[in-house]
Protein backbone atom coordinates (compact mmCIF):
# COMPACT_ATOMS: atom_id res chain seq x y z
CA UNK A 1 0.00 0.00 0.00
CA UNK A 2 1.60 3.06 -1.07
CA UNK A 3 0.24 6.26 0.91
CA UNK A 4 0.56 9.22 -0.94
CA UNK A 5 -1.44 11.59 1.17
CA UNK A 6 -2.01 11.78 4.86
CA UNK A 7 -3.41 14.74 7.24
CA UNK A 8 -5.26 12.96 9.69
CA UNK A 9 -6.28 16.27 11.77
CA UNK A 10 -8.55 16.78 8.57
CA UNK A 11 -9.54 12.95 9.05
CA UNK A 12 -8.43 12.29 5.80
CA UNK A 13 -5.78 9.92 4.11
CA UNK A 14 -5.20 9.40 0.27
CA UNK A 15 -3.50 5.84 -0.78
CA UNK A 16 -2.91 3.22 -3.49
CA UNK A 17 -3.67 -0.09 -3.95
CA UNK A 18 -0.46 -2.26 -4.49
CA UNK A 19 -1.20 -5.76 -3.90
CA UNK A 20 -4.45 -7.86 -2.79
CA UNK A 21 -3.48 -8.30 0.76
CA UNK A 22 -3.87 -4.39 0.78
CA UNK A 23 -7.95 -5.11 0.61
CA UNK A 24 -8.01 -7.38 3.10
CA UNK A 25 -6.83 -4.36 5.33
CA UNK A 26 -8.85 -1.73 3.81
CA UNK A 27 -11.55 -3.83 4.38
CA UNK A 28 -11.60 -3.90 8.28
CA UNK A 29 -10.57 0.23 8.26
CA UNK A 30 -13.01 1.44 6.50
CA UNK A 31 -16.58 1.60 8.62
CA UNK A 32 -20.06 2.38 7.95
CA UNK A 33 -20.33 6.15 7.82
CA UNK A 34 -16.78 6.66 6.27
CA UNK A 35 -16.26 9.30 2.82
CA UNK A 36 -14.74 7.62 0.52
CA UNK A 37 -13.45 9.41 -2.80
CA UNK A 38 -12.43 7.45 -6.09
CA UNK A 39 -11.99 7.68 -9.94
CA UNK A 40 -15.09 5.17 -11.51
CA UNK A 41 -16.58 4.54 -14.61
CA UNK A 42 -20.42 5.72 -14.38
CA UNK A 43 -23.00 5.64 -17.28
CA UNK A 44 -24.29 9.20 -18.05
CA UNK A 45 -27.44 9.92 -19.69
CA UNK A 46 -27.29 12.90 -22.50
CA UNK A 47 -30.08 14.90 -23.60
CA UNK A 48 -33.74 15.69 -22.14
CA UNK A 49 -35.63 12.88 -20.73
CA UNK A 50 -39.19 13.84 -23.33
CA UNK A 51 -37.12 13.25 -26.91
CA UNK A 52 -36.94 10.13 -27.86
CA UNK A 53 -33.60 9.41 -28.30
CA UNK A 54 -31.57 9.46 -24.97
CA UNK A 55 -28.23 8.48 -25.60
CA UNK A 56 -25.91 6.82 -22.63
CA UNK A 57 -22.17 7.15 -22.46
CA UNK A 58 -19.85 5.74 -20.12
CA UNK A 59 -17.54 8.56 -18.37
CA UNK A 60 -14.66 7.90 -15.91
CA UNK A 61 -15.35 10.86 -13.32
CA UNK A 62 -14.22 11.22 -9.67
CA UNK A 63 -16.81 11.07 -7.11
CA UNK A 64 -17.31 10.51 -3.46
CA UNK A 65 -19.68 8.07 -1.58
CA UNK A 66 -20.73 7.80 2.04
CA UNK A 67 -19.93 4.04 2.92
CA UNK A 68 -22.72 2.17 3.49
CA UNK A 69 -21.98 -1.38 3.01
CA UNK A 70 -18.14 -3.43 2.16
CA UNK A 71 -17.45 -6.54 0.83
CA UNK A 72 -14.05 -8.25 0.53
CA UNK A 73 -13.11 -10.60 -2.12
CA UNK A 74 -9.99 -12.25 -2.50
CA UNK A 75 -8.91 -10.05 -5.54
CA UNK A 76 -11.47 -6.97 -5.15
CA UNK A 77 -13.02 -4.60 -2.51
CA UNK A 78 -16.48 -3.84 -3.15
CA UNK A 79 -17.81 -0.52 -1.08
CA UNK A 80 -21.26 0.92 -1.54
CA UNK A 81 -23.16 4.01 -1.07
CA UNK A 82 -25.08 6.57 -1.79
CA UNK A 83 -23.19 9.69 -3.33
CA UNK A 84 -22.58 12.80 -1.72
CA UNK A 85 -20.09 14.70 -4.00
CA UNK A 86 -20.26 14.84 -7.86
CA UNK A 87 -20.54 16.21 -11.28
CA UNK A 88 -23.26 18.18 -12.12
CA UNK A 89 -24.88 15.68 -14.11
CA UNK A 90 -24.91 13.23 -11.53
CA UNK A 91 -27.58 12.73 -8.82
CA UNK A 92 -26.47 13.25 -5.43
CA UNK A 93 -27.87 10.75 -3.38
CA UNK A 94 -27.90 8.04 -5.63
CA UNK A 95 -25.78 4.88 -4.92
CA UNK A 96 -22.70 3.96 -6.33
CA UNK A 97 -20.61 0.78 -5.91
CA UNK A 98 -16.91 1.31 -6.03
CA UNK A 99 -14.93 -1.87 -7.25
CA UNK A 100 -11.34 -1.42 -5.63
CA UNK A 101 -8.62 -3.80 -6.78
CA UNK A 102 -4.69 -3.37 -6.94
CA UNK A 103 -3.43 -0.30 -8.52
CA UNK A 104 -6.57 1.77 -7.68
CA UNK A 105 -6.24 4.77 -5.59
CA UNK A 106 -8.99 6.09 -3.48
CA UNK A 107 -8.86 8.51 -0.14
CA UNK A 108 -11.18 7.93 2.97
CA UNK A 109 -12.00 10.34 5.02
CA UNK A 110 -13.09 9.92 8.80
CA UNK A 111 -14.45 11.83 11.65
CA UNK A 112 -11.94 10.26 13.60
CA UNK A 113 -9.23 7.63 13.41
CA UNK A 114 -8.72 4.73 15.72
CA UNK A 115 -4.92 4.13 16.84
CA UNK A 116 -5.14 0.44 15.16
CA UNK A 117 -6.49 2.10 11.73
CA UNK A 118 -3.34 4.02 11.73
CA UNK A 119 -0.94 1.49 12.50
CA UNK A 120 -2.48 -1.04 10.07
CA UNK A 121 -2.15 1.27 7.71
CA UNK A 122 1.69 1.91 8.51
CA UNK A 123 2.26 -1.79 8.59
CA UNK A 124 0.74 -2.07 4.73
CA UNK A 125 2.82 0.44 3.29
CA UNK A 126 5.49 -1.20 4.47
CA UNK A 127 8.01 -1.18 1.50
CA UNK A 128 8.25 -5.47 1.01
CA UNK A 129 6.44 -7.83 2.18
CA UNK A 130 8.16 -11.41 2.49
CA UNK A 131 7.31 -14.21 0.02
CA UNK A 132 7.07 -17.46 2.11
CA UNK A 133 6.47 -20.46 0.11
CA UNK A 134 5.28 -23.70 2.48
CA UNK A 135 6.24 -27.21 0.72
CA UNK A 136 3.90 -29.84 2.68
CA UNK A 137 5.20 -33.45 1.92
CA UNK A 138 5.01 -37.31 1.95
CA UNK A 139 6.44 -40.01 0.03
CA UNK A 140 3.03 -39.68 -1.86
CA UNK A 141 2.07 -36.08 -1.90
CA UNK A 142 2.82 -32.61 -2.08
CA UNK A 143 0.85 -29.34 -1.10
CA UNK A 144 2.67 -26.16 -1.82
CA UNK A 145 1.24 -22.61 -0.64
CA UNK A 146 1.98 -18.90 -0.17
CA UNK A 147 1.46 -17.52 2.91
CA UNK A 148 -0.64 -14.48 2.97
CA UNK A 149 -1.52 -11.83 5.76
CA UNK A 150 -5.02 -13.20 5.44
CA UNK A 151 -4.08 -17.21 5.57
CA UNK A 152 -2.57 -18.61 2.89
CA UNK A 153 -2.88 -19.95 -0.85
CA UNK A 154 -2.96 -22.71 -2.33
CA UNK A 155 -0.51 -22.87 -5.15
CA UNK A 156 -0.59 -27.08 -6.33
CA UNK A 157 -1.41 -30.09 -5.16
CA UNK A 158 0.63 -32.79 -7.08
CA UNK A 159 0.57 -36.65 -5.99
CA UNK A 160 2.68 -39.15 -6.42
CA UNK A 161 2.98 -42.85 -8.26
CA UNK A 162 2.43 -45.69 -5.24
CA UNK A 163 4.14 -48.56 -7.09
CA UNK A 164 5.17 -52.22 -6.11
CA UNK A 165 8.50 -52.82 -3.94
CA UNK A 166 10.57 -53.90 -7.21
CA UNK A 167 9.81 -50.43 -9.02
CA UNK A 168 8.75 -47.92 -6.31
CA UNK A 169 12.77 -46.88 -5.58
CA UNK A 170 13.01 -45.59 -8.81
CA UNK A 171 9.23 -43.78 -8.89
CA UNK A 172 10.29 -42.05 -5.11
CA UNK A 173 13.39 -40.63 -6.86
CA UNK A 174 10.94 -39.05 -9.63
CA UNK A 175 9.07 -37.71 -7.28
CA UNK A 176 11.86 -36.35 -5.32
CA UNK A 177 12.82 -34.77 -8.66
CA UNK A 178 9.66 -33.10 -9.78
CA UNK A 179 9.02 -31.27 -6.30
CA UNK A 180 13.01 -29.98 -6.29
CA UNK A 181 12.16 -28.93 -10.01
CA UNK A 182 8.99 -27.31 -8.88
CA UNK A 183 10.32 -25.63 -5.92
CA UNK A 184 13.12 -24.09 -7.92
CA UNK A 185 10.12 -22.87 -10.23
CA UNK A 186 8.53 -20.87 -7.54
CA UNK A 187 11.53 -19.66 -6.67
CA UNK A 188 12.28 -18.01 -9.72
CA UNK A 189 8.89 -17.24 -10.73
CA UNK A 190 7.98 -15.49 -7.21
CA UNK A 191 11.45 -14.25 -6.01
CA UNK A 192 10.78 -16.16 -2.52
CA UNK A 193 12.14 -15.22 0.92
CA UNK A 194 11.82 -18.05 2.22
CA UNK A 195 10.49 -21.82 1.64
CA UNK A 196 9.39 -23.82 4.31
CA UNK A 197 9.17 -27.28 3.75
CA UNK A 198 8.00 -29.60 6.31
CA UNK A 199 6.91 -33.55 6.62
CA UNK A 200 6.13 -35.96 9.17
CA UNK A 201 9.30 -38.20 9.59
CA UNK A 202 12.33 -37.74 7.52
CA UNK A 203 10.62 -37.75 4.11
CA UNK A 204 11.42 -33.73 3.64
CA UNK A 205 15.61 -35.25 3.90
CA UNK A 206 14.62 -36.67 0.33
CA UNK A 207 13.79 -33.65 -0.96
CA UNK A 208 17.00 -31.59 0.39
CA UNK A 209 19.07 -34.30 -1.20
CA UNK A 210 17.63 -33.48 -4.72
CA UNK A 211 17.51 -29.66 -4.83
CA UNK A 212 21.64 -28.66 -5.95
CA UNK A 213 21.29 -24.88 -5.94
CA UNK A 214 22.85 -24.21 -2.72
CA UNK A 215 21.71 -20.21 -3.21
CA UNK A 216 18.00 -22.48 -2.94
CA UNK A 217 19.06 -24.51 -0.27
CA UNK A 218 19.89 -21.27 2.00
CA UNK A 219 16.07 -20.12 1.54
CA UNK A 220 14.91 -23.11 3.20
CA UNK A 221 13.87 -23.70 6.77
CA UNK A 222 12.87 -27.69 8.00
CA UNK A 223 9.97 -28.60 10.44
CA UNK A 224 7.73 -31.14 11.11
CA UNK A 225 4.16 -31.86 10.46
CA UNK A 226 1.52 -35.04 11.07
CA UNK A 227 0.11 -34.82 8.44
CA UNK A 228 0.37 -33.40 4.40
CA UNK A 229 -3.43 -31.10 4.15
CA UNK A 230 -4.80 -27.86 4.91
CA UNK A 231 -4.71 -29.38 8.69
CA UNK A 232 -0.79 -29.90 8.19
CA UNK A 233 -0.18 -26.23 6.50
CA UNK A 234 -1.51 -25.15 9.39
CA UNK A 235 0.08 -27.13 11.71
CA UNK A 236 3.44 -25.66 9.92
CA UNK A 237 2.52 -22.03 11.06
CA UNK A 238 2.70 -22.74 14.91
CA UNK A 239 5.74 -24.87 14.67
CA UNK A 240 8.69 -22.69 17.10
CA UNK A 241 11.68 -22.99 14.79
CA UNK A 242 9.41 -20.45 12.27
CA UNK A 243 8.86 -17.61 14.60
CA UNK A 244 11.93 -15.75 13.34
CA UNK A 245 11.05 -17.06 9.58
CA UNK A 246 7.29 -15.55 10.11
CA UNK A 247 7.79 -12.65 12.73
CA UNK A 248 7.25 -10.17 9.48
CA UNK A 249 4.12 -11.47 8.69
CA UNK A 250 1.30 -10.45 11.27
CA UNK A 251 -0.32 -14.52 10.42
CA UNK A 252 2.79 -15.61 13.14
CA UNK A 253 1.51 -12.96 15.53
CA UNK A 254 -1.67 -13.51 15.23
CA UNK A 255 -1.81 -17.28 15.90
CA UNK A 256 0.47 -16.82 18.90
CA UNK A 257 -1.80 -14.65 20.43
CA UNK A 258 -4.77 -16.68 19.77
CA UNK A 259 -2.69 -19.59 21.60
CA UNK A 260 -1.94 -17.29 24.21
CA UNK A 261 -5.55 -16.64 24.68
CA UNK A 262 -6.70 -20.76 25.11
CA UNK A 263 -3.63 -21.07 27.17
CA UNK A 264 -4.77 -18.39 30.21
CA UNK A 265 -8.81 -19.74 29.32
CA UNK A 266 -7.33 -23.33 30.08
CA UNK A 267 -5.78 -22.43 33.67
CA UNK A 268 -8.83 -19.65 34.05
CA UNK A 269 -6.01 -16.78 33.95
CA UNK A 270 -6.44 -12.93 33.22
CA UNK A 271 -8.66 -13.80 30.25
CA UNK A 272 -11.95 -13.12 29.05
CA UNK A 273 -13.93 -13.78 25.60
CA UNK A 274 -17.37 -13.48 24.24
CA UNK A 275 -18.88 -10.42 23.31
CA UNK A 276 -20.69 -9.83 26.80
CA UNK A 277 -17.58 -11.14 29.04
CA UNK A 278 -15.33 -8.61 27.03
CA UNK A 279 -17.19 -5.57 27.31
CA UNK A 280 -17.33 -5.87 31.21
CA UNK A 281 -13.60 -6.28 31.23
CA UNK A 282 -13.16 -3.46 28.93
CA UNK A 283 -15.22 -1.36 30.71
CA UNK A 284 -13.34 -1.68 33.67
CA UNK A 285 -9.87 -0.96 32.64
CA UNK A 286 -8.44 -4.51 32.46
CA UNK A 287 -7.78 -4.84 28.89
CA UNK A 288 -4.27 -4.90 27.40
CA UNK A 289 -4.85 -6.61 23.99
CA UNK A 290 -8.41 -7.17 22.55
CA UNK A 291 -8.76 -9.77 19.93
CA UNK A 292 -11.56 -9.25 17.08
CA UNK A 293 -11.79 -11.50 14.34
CA UNK A 294 -12.69 -10.13 10.64
CA UNK A 295 -15.28 -12.16 10.40
CA UNK A 296 -16.89 -10.79 13.47
CA UNK A 297 -16.65 -7.35 12.49
CA UNK A 298 -18.46 -8.47 9.70
CA UNK A 299 -21.23 -10.00 11.00
CA UNK A 300 -21.61 -6.74 13.45
CA UNK A 301 -21.84 -4.59 10.39
CA UNK A 302 -24.69 -7.10 8.82
CA UNK A 303 -26.53 -6.97 12.13
CA UNK A 304 -26.62 -2.66 12.06
CA UNK A 305 -24.22 -3.27 15.33
CA UNK A 306 -20.59 -1.67 13.79
CA UNK A 307 -21.27 0.97 16.31
CA UNK A 308 -20.92 -0.62 19.64
CA UNK A 309 -18.07 -2.63 18.83
CA UNK A 310 -16.17 0.39 17.05
CA UNK A 311 -16.62 2.02 20.75
CA UNK A 312 -15.31 -1.24 22.41
CA UNK A 313 -11.97 -1.08 20.53
CA UNK A 314 -12.12 2.82 21.23
CA UNK A 315 -12.58 2.62 24.58
CA UNK A 316 -9.81 -0.11 24.49
CA UNK A 317 -7.48 2.09 23.40
CA UNK A 318 -8.32 4.89 25.65
CA UNK A 319 -7.20 2.82 28.73
CA UNK A 320 -4.66 2.02 27.25
CA UNK A 321 -4.80 -1.29 25.54
CA UNK A 322 -4.08 -2.32 22.02
CA UNK A 323 -6.23 -4.04 19.17
CA UNK A 324 -5.69 -7.16 17.19
CA UNK A 325 -7.67 -7.93 14.20
CA UNK A 326 -7.75 -11.70 13.74
CA UNK A 327 -8.24 -13.12 10.11
CA UNK A 328 -10.37 -15.72 10.17
CA UNK A 329 -8.97 -17.51 7.26
CA UNK A 330 -6.33 -19.32 8.98
CA UNK A 331 -6.62 -21.62 12.09
CA UNK A 332 -6.25 -19.27 15.32
CA UNK A 333 -9.15 -16.98 13.45
CA UNK A 334 -11.33 -19.94 13.12
CA UNK A 335 -10.85 -21.01 17.10
CA UNK A 336 -11.49 -17.34 17.91
CA UNK A 337 -14.65 -17.24 15.94
CA UNK A 338 -15.49 -20.52 17.60
CA UNK A 339 -15.43 -18.79 21.16
CA UNK A 340 -17.27 -15.67 19.74
CA UNK A 341 -15.17 -14.10 17.44
CA UNK A 342 -14.01 -11.52 19.73
CA UNK A 343 -11.26 -12.38 23.61
CA UNK A 344 -9.19 -10.36 25.62
CA UNK A 345 -5.76 -10.72 27.49
CA UNK A 346 -5.98 -8.97 30.31
CA UNK A 347 -3.66 -6.65 32.77
CA UNK A 348 -5.48 -8.48 36.02
CA UNK A 349 -7.67 -11.61 36.28
CA UNK A 350 -11.41 -10.29 37.15
CA UNK A 351 -14.78 -11.93 38.69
Amino acid sequence: MQLITKNIKKGFVKLKIQNLDDLWYLSNIMNKGDLIRAQTIRKIKIGKEEERKQAIVKKKITLTIKAEKVEYKADSLRVGGKITECPEDIQKGSWHSFNLTVNSILTIIKNEWLKYQLDWLKQASKEKIPKILICCLDREEAYFALLKRAGYEILSHIKGKVAKKAVEEKLKTTFWQELAKKTKEYDEKLKLDKIIIASPSFWKEYLIKEIKDHSLKEKIVLASCSSVDKTGLNEVLKRPELVNVLKEERIAEEINLVEELLTEIKKQGKVSYGLKETEQAINSGAVEKLLVTDSFLKQMREQEKADQINQLMKLTEQMKGSVIIISSEHEGGKKLDSLGGVGALLRYKIN
